[in-house]
């Protein structure tokens, strides 16, 4: 069977306000994307744009976005599983290269949240709930997860100190990230004194909206090994959903999207969890780190804060996690995420992550959830 690898991978800057056009921000990654690889923009297939909607005015991105990064007129796709976007286009494009419809494809995620407010941004986020029986009652995200935090203090007896240490965890590494929207360490005391925004969640409990955009480039087999000397092979790739409604959930301690997505990419990768050198989860929340620390089998279930407090996460521990700062510091273009984590774990095994490089790395995870546990991504990549 013919494998799919990831070729090129692209991205901007996160941050705040980045003061240009999404069509900008798009073009910089792509651009970025095809740095140092033997491929020429008229050899590219077909691309899949992802974003979630209503964040800016353009209606239809995709096909702005191929025009203005000089596909067209090449077929272009629209993509939306809202934060997970990126990686829902990631195993769209594995599909159409699986295929044999296209040979090379554009995977572009984007967003750009600064052009509304935050308090908009938490409304449209809400709206990524049922807009019927939950959102309107006030089940935004930060709401959703403390719910989540809640019901793992009670069960599990997981503490606001463990939570905070995995923030400690990201401020550390994202000093490292150049292209992270907060380049600094943050202490213990800071994150367990800041303001609760959804109790027992606190401030540096939260990540950030942000501004950005990835790029990553695909290709068959026999196209990859003519595009780089360095591919990365897509060794597994898993996606499922839940209701979207919790409250139609069994499981509140756990998304139980993320243990499925993760048990079909374990499948199909022929890998155990213990077989995973470095890994990038969704950390919106830092109770959604240590959810997919025992969701994708790195622990035992209620065993994640432990994970975190004998500092197993870090570089040098059981299973390093989320060494770019993660989104708690790198930040969170929702529409992007997906694929900045990809190019994290591409860096990390073709050996290139600098100061925070997994010694030896070949086998990396990328766990990517859209809304509040809805949806559930997967995918294993192998050096």
């Amino acid at each position: 069977m013919m494998s799919v690898a990831i070729v090129g991978v692209g991205q901007t800057s996160f941050s705040r306000n980045c003061g240009v056009s999404i069509r900008e921000l798009c073009f910089e990654a792509f651009r970025d994307s095809l740095e140092d690889i033997n491929l020429m923009v008229k050899e590219i297939d077909a691309s899949i744009v992802c974003s979630a909607p209503e964040y800016d005015k353009q209606r239809s991105p995709a096909g702005l976005i191929s025009e203005y990064v000089g596909l067209t007129p090449k077929p272009t796709f629209y993509a939306e599983s809202i934060c997970s976007s990126s990686s829902i286009g990631v195993k769209v494009g594995y599909s159409f290269i699986k295929s044999g419809l296209h040979d090379i494809v554009a995977v572009i995620g984007f967003q750009k949240m600064s052009e509304i407010s935050s308090a908009e941004v938490q409304e449209r986020m809400g709206r990524g709930a049922d807009i019927q029986w939950e959102s309107p009652f006030g089940t935004m995200m930060p709401a959703g997860y403390a719910m989540f935090a809640r019901a793992h203090m009670q069960k599990y007896g997981t503490t606001g100190e463990q939570l905070a240490k995995v923030k400690v965890k990201s401020g550390k590494y994202s000093l490292l990230n150049p292209l992270a929207m907060y380049r600094r360490e943050v202490t213990l005391e800071e994150c367990l004194k800041a303001r609760v925004i959804a109790s027992p969640l606190k401030m540096f409990d939260c990540c950030a909206n942000a501004d950005g955009a990835s790029c990553v480039i695909m290709a068959s087999e026999e196209k990859a090994k003519k595009i780089t000397d360095t591919p990365v092979w897509v060794a597994g790739i898993g996606a499922a959903s839940d209701t979207l409604s919790t409250t139609g959930r069994t499981n509140l301690t756990g998304l139980d999207c993320a243990i499925e997505a993760g048990r079909q990419a374990y499948k199909m990768a022929r890998i155990e969890p213990e077989d995973v050198d470095v890994a990038e989860v969704h950390d919106c929340f830092t109770i959604a780190e240590i959810m997919a620390y025992e969701n994708l089998g790195f622990c035992k279930p209620g065993e994640g804060g432990k994970l975190i407090e004998e500092s197993q996460t870090y570089i040098g521990g059981k299973i390093p996690v989320n060494v770019d700062g993660g989104l708690l510091s790198k930040g969170h273009p929702i529409g992007a995420t997906g694929g900045s984590q990809i190019r994290t774990i591409m860096l990390q095994l073709q050996g290139n992550a600098g100061k925070t490089q997994v010694d030896g790395a070949e086998v990396g995870l990328i766990h990517n959830i859209g809304g509040i546990g809805l949806y559930g991504n997967v995918t294993i990549l192998r050096r």
